[in-house]
């Protein structure tokens, strides 16, 4: 049996920790850190074991993996005083799981290299419960036989794991897939506020459109939601917006006209600012709901 490499996970947060827990499950030593030390306690608890600081968990590792919120809290965890830039080894391999801008990516990956480490990029989709199930979908850029030696790891975390090419493209990936359900979502509350304010349940305009073209992974997962009023944080509206405002960055940078997206993130931002920025990104029918007065049920 191939003796596995002891990985550490920095970032213990509501996808972090069950993706700490699948590693563990999957037999790879571990070692974690999260800046709030309560957070290891239960890694631990299952046979982690705890770190001080970024850095002093790539000391101890061959494998790092990162799971923060964005752009700056990788740069601080990677780059950063006590970061695992300080403590790396040549030849390890640091892999962000983050979703953050992909240009933050490539300055961190140019960094690396210059001590012989390789970096992968590589976000995640499926929420918190994909994160619980190992089910996650990942979308890996770097280079492809980094890729390849680092496949059996990410397939203890997630379901659906795709090469998209070079260092950055993971993240351009997680981009174009947040704008893809951020529009969709938007676009069911939309449509399912007119339904309702005409007398149609919210089951049964599910149940005569998830067959058809109208009919998505998107529907699946959050038109449930709508019904049971549950918008306990899967994805949180205000993460969502952070990979929004990433999309625009990007859009701005490669001059792609972006209209949906950006107004959507309005939408959000709007959410956000009357306090429910910590619902899941489904609690984007609210909006609607305000506006017709009436509601999705």
């Amino acid at each position: 049996m191939e003796k596995k490499h002891m990985v550490g996970f920095i970032g213990l947060g509501v996808m972090g920790k069950p993706m700490s827990k699948n590693l563990i499950k999957a037999g790879y030593p571990l070692v974690v850190y999260d800046l709030i030390g309560s957070k290891m306690s239960e890694l631990v608890s299952i046979g982690a074991e705890g770190a001080g600081s970024p850095k002093d968990v790539s000391k101890k590792c061959e494998i790092i993996i990162t799971m923060v919120p964005d752009s700056p809290e990788v740069e601080i965890a990677v780059l950063g005083e006590n970061g695992v830039i300080e403590g790396v080894k040549e030849g390890a391999i640091v892999i962000d799981m983050s979703s953050i801008n992909p240009f933050t990516t490539r300055k961190a990956g140019e960094a690396l290299a210059k001590k012989g480490v390789e970096m992968l990029d590589a976000p995640v989709s499926g929420g918190e419960e994909g994160a619980i199930k190992g089910e996650l979908a990942i979308m890996v850029g770097g280079k492809e036989e980094i890729f390849k030696k680092s496949l059996p790891l990410f397939k203890s975390m997630g379901k659906s794991i795709t090469y998209v090419g070079e260092l950055g493209g993971g993240e351009m990936m997680k981009l174009v897939n947040q704008l893809i359900v951020a529009v969709n979502i938007a676009a069911l509350s939309e449509a399912f506020m007119l339904g309702a304010k005409a007398g149609l349940s919210a089951q049964t305009m599910f149940q005569a459109l998830r067959g058809g073209l109208a009919g998505s992974k998107v529907m699946e997962t959050k038109v449930p939601r709508f019904v049971e009023r549950n918008f306990a944080p899967g994805f949180k509206i205000d993460l969502h917006i952070k990979d929004l405002k990433n999309a625009l960055t990007a859009a701005q940078e490669l001059k792609v006209p972006v209209p949906f997206a950006s107004l959507v993130g309005q939408v959000m931002l709007a959410l956000s600012n009357k306090g429910k920025g910590a619902n899941d990104h489904g609690g984007m029918v609210e909006f609607w709901e305000d506006i017709a007065g009436g509601k999705v049920k």
